[in-house]
């Protein structure tokens, strides 16, 4: 039984940042309202990504992109996201483990790949990249994935 009890833990682990349990707190949303106003691409890819964060992010990741403190990184003014995009492309595509810093503070935890579209992974990147006061560089496509996931 002992043996099979991290095994277990990783499971639970897992599946809660997928729970259908979501407590939707739209409040919490702001929009870096400058890129959104100028690029109607951006825009439309940005509410798209939206929806894809409130199924299946924010369980862990938080309404207003700020994590669980030792658990889950913030996504909120992050610099891990602003300087790492392909890794975290990488990570949404096809998830990621073990150590990563983040605004200084060591996280080691799982995020099982989430099974996105390479058009739902540039959506979601395009929401985060331009929430919360994030403003990080110009907008990625699913050719961007592509090219990146290779």
């Amino acid at each position: 039984m002992i043996k099979y009890l991290p095994r277990l833990i990783l499971a639970l682990l897992v599946t809660s940042c997928n729970s259908d349990n979501k407590k939707k707190n739209h409040a919490d949303y702001s929009i870096n309202k400058e890129n959104i106003t100028l690029d109607p691409q951006i825009k439309d890819s940005y509410e798209r990504g939206k929806l894809v964060y409130n199924d299946l992010c924010i369980t862990c990741h938080m309404s207003n992109g700020e994590g669980a403190p030792k658990a889950f990184p913030p996504l909120a003014q992050s610099d891990y996201l602003k300087e790492n995009q392909e890794a975290s492309i990488k990570g949404i595509k096809k998830g990621m483990s073990g150590k990563i810093v983040v605004n200084g503070i060591t996280y080691n935890s799982v995020m099982a790949p989430l099974g996105l579209s390479n058009e739902e992974v540039a959506d979601v990147m395009n929401y985060i990249n331009n929430s919360w006061g994030n403003n990080y560089g110009k907008i990625i496509t699913a050719e961007d994935v592509t090219k990146v996931i290779k």
